[in-house]
C-alpha cells in the first residue's frame, strides 16, 4: 500500500491530523479543568459539542458530499479548522478565554469535521482498487491507533512544559499538514455520476436512510455502533476527569495512562487482517467485539499505585476490539454500498452512531455529578456489554464472512 503514492500522501496527511487531534483531545479538557476550573457536567457538555453537528447537519453533508469534489472540500475543513483552533491561543494571551470561546470553538471544529470525515471516507476508493480496501483500511486505523498512543503522551508533555493551549496549536499545525498533502494527491476524484442535482436535498437524504434501514447488515451495525458509542464515549468523558480529581494524577501521567490504552488499538489493526482470514470477516467481527467489551469492566476498578494497570489492560482491551471492528465495518461498507450511495449511506450511519455521543456524553456528565464518578465509571461498562449483544440479533451471526455486495447479502 506505502508504494502508491497518493494512499501515502492521504495516510501521512491523516496519520497527522489523527496526532493532532489526539493532543488536542486531552488538552481541551485539561484547559477547561486546570485553567477554567470547569465542573463535571460541563467538560462532559464540552465534549458533546464536538458531536453535535453530527446531529445537526449529518444527513444534509452526506447528500452534499455526493454532489461535490471530495479533495476541495477536504482542504477547506482543514483550513477552517486550522483557524478556529488558533483563536484560543490568541483568546489566552489576551486574558479573555472562557468555556463559551472553547464550546464555539468545538461546534465549529466539530462541524468540519462531519463534512472532513464524511468525504475523506467516499474519497478513499477513489485513491486504492476495492481489493486494497483492507489493507488501506488497516493501515489508516493502525497508525490513528498509534498517534492514540502518542497524542496523549505528548499532550501531557507540552502541558507541563509549555502549557495546554500549546496542544490546540500543534492540532492547527496538523491540519496545515493534512492540506498540504490534499494539494499534492493527484486521485481522480469526481462526484458521481448519476447523482441528480436537480433532484430535492429530502429526496436523497431518504434514499440514504431507506437503503441503511432496510439491509440486514448495515441496520444491525448501525444501532450496535450507536448503542455502544453512547456508553463507550460517556466513559472516556468521565475517565480523564477520574484520574484528574479522584486519582489526583498530574497531565503527563494521565497522557500515559491514555496512551497505554491505545496501545490495543494498534494491536488490533495490526491483527484484523489474520482475524479475517482466519475466522472470516463475519466471525472475525464477532469475536473482537463480543469479546472487547467485558473490558470495559477492568476500568471502574482502577485504584492508585498498581491499581492503574486496571485501565491500562482495561482500555487496551476494548480499543483492540473497536478498531478491529472499525477496519472490518469500513471495508465492508466500501465495498457493499453502490457508488452513487456512499456518501448518503455513510452519513446516514454516522448520524445515528455520532449522534449518540453527544446524548452519552452529557448522560455521563449528569451521572458523575449525582451518582459520583466511579459508579458512572461502573454504569457505562456495563452499558457496554449489553451494546455488544445486539450484534448477535441480525444475521452477521449465520455467516462466516460478510457480503461483498448488496446482490449477495442472502448468500
Amino acid at each position: 500500500m506505502f508504494g502508491h503514492r497518493d494512499f501515502r500522501l492521504l495516510w501521512i496527511g491523516e496519520t497527522t491530523s489523527s496526532l493532532g487531534a489526539n493532543i488536542s483531545r486531552l488538552t481541551a479538557p485539561i484547559i477547561a479543568v486546570g485553567t477554567l476550573r470547569a465542573d463535571t457536567f460541563t467538560v462532559s457538555v464540552l465534549a458533546a459539542m464536538g458531536w453535535l453537528p453530527w446531529l445537526v447537519i449529518g444527513l444534509p453533508a452526506g447528500a452534499w458530499v455526493d454532489r461535490l469534489a471530495r479533495r476541495p472540500l477536504m482542504i477547506v475543513c482543514n483550513l477552517v479548522s486550522a483557524s478556529v483552533l488558533l483563536t484560543v491561543p490568541v483568546a489566552v494571551l489576551a486574558g479573555a478565554l472562557t468555556i463559551g470561546h472553547l464550546l464555539v470553538v468545538t461546534v465549529l471544529t466539530g462541524t468540519a469535521t462531519v463534512f472532513f470525515q464524511t468525504a475523506y471516507q467516499v474519497y478513499l476508493p477513489s485513491v486504492v482498487n476495492a481489493a486494497d480496501f483492507p489493507a488501506a483500511n488497516s493501515a489508516l486505523q493502525g497508525s490513528e491507533s498509534v498517534t492514540r498512543i502518542a497524542g496523549p503522551s505528548l499532550a501531557g508533555l507540552l502541558t507541563q512544559v509549555a502549557g495546554a493551549v500549546t496542544g490546540l496549536v500543534a492540532d492547527a499545525a496538523s491540519f496545515l499538514v493534512s492540506t498540504a498533502c490534499l494539494v499534492f494527491n493527484r486521485a481522480e476524484d469526481r462526484p458521481s455520476g448519476d447523482a441528480d442535482r436537480t433532484r430535492a436535498l429530502r429526496r436523497e437524504i431518504s434514499e440514504g436512510l431507506r437503503f441503511v434501514a432496510a439491509d440486514p447488515y448495515l441496520r444491525v451495525l448501525t444501532v450496535f455502533g450507536a448503542t455502544s458509542n453512547l456508553v463507550l464515549t460517556g466513559q472516556s468523558t468521565i475517565l480523564i476527569v477520574f484520574l484528574t480529581r479522584e486519582m489526583n494524577l498530574g497531565p503527563a501521567t494521565v497522557g500515559l495512562l491514555v496512551s497505554g490504552t491505545s496501545v490495543g488499538g494498534a494491536l488490533g489493526a495490526a491483527g484484523a487482517g489474520f482475524l479475517a482470514r482466519r475466522l472470516g470477516t463475519a466471525r472475525a467481527l464477532l469475536f473482537a467485539e463480543l469479546g472487547a467489551a467485558p473490558f470495559a469492566l477492568l476500568t471502574p476498578m482502577a485504584g492508585r499505585g498498581a491499581g492503574l494497570l486496571c485501565v491500562l489492560v482495561g482500555g487496551a482491551g476494548v480499543g483492540a476490539g473497536i478498531v478491529i471492528g472499525n477496519v472490518l465495518k469500513n471495508s465492508f461498507r466500501q465495498t457493499y454500498t453502490p457508488r452513487h450511495l456512499q456518501g448518503r449511506v455513510l452519513v446516514t450511519m454516522q448520524f445515528l452512531n455520532y449522534g449518540t455521543i453527544p446524548l452519552g456524553t452529557v448522560l455521563s456528565g449528569v451521572l458523575g455529578t449525582t451518582l459520583g464518578l466511579r459508579p458512572t465509571l461502573w454504569v457505562t461498562a456495563a452499558g457496554l456489554v449489553l451494546a455488544s449483544l445486539v450484534l448477535l440479533t441480525g444475521p452477521i451471526r449465520r455467516h462466516r464472512d460478510l457480503p461483498t455486495s448488496e446482490a449477495h447479502h442472502g448468500q
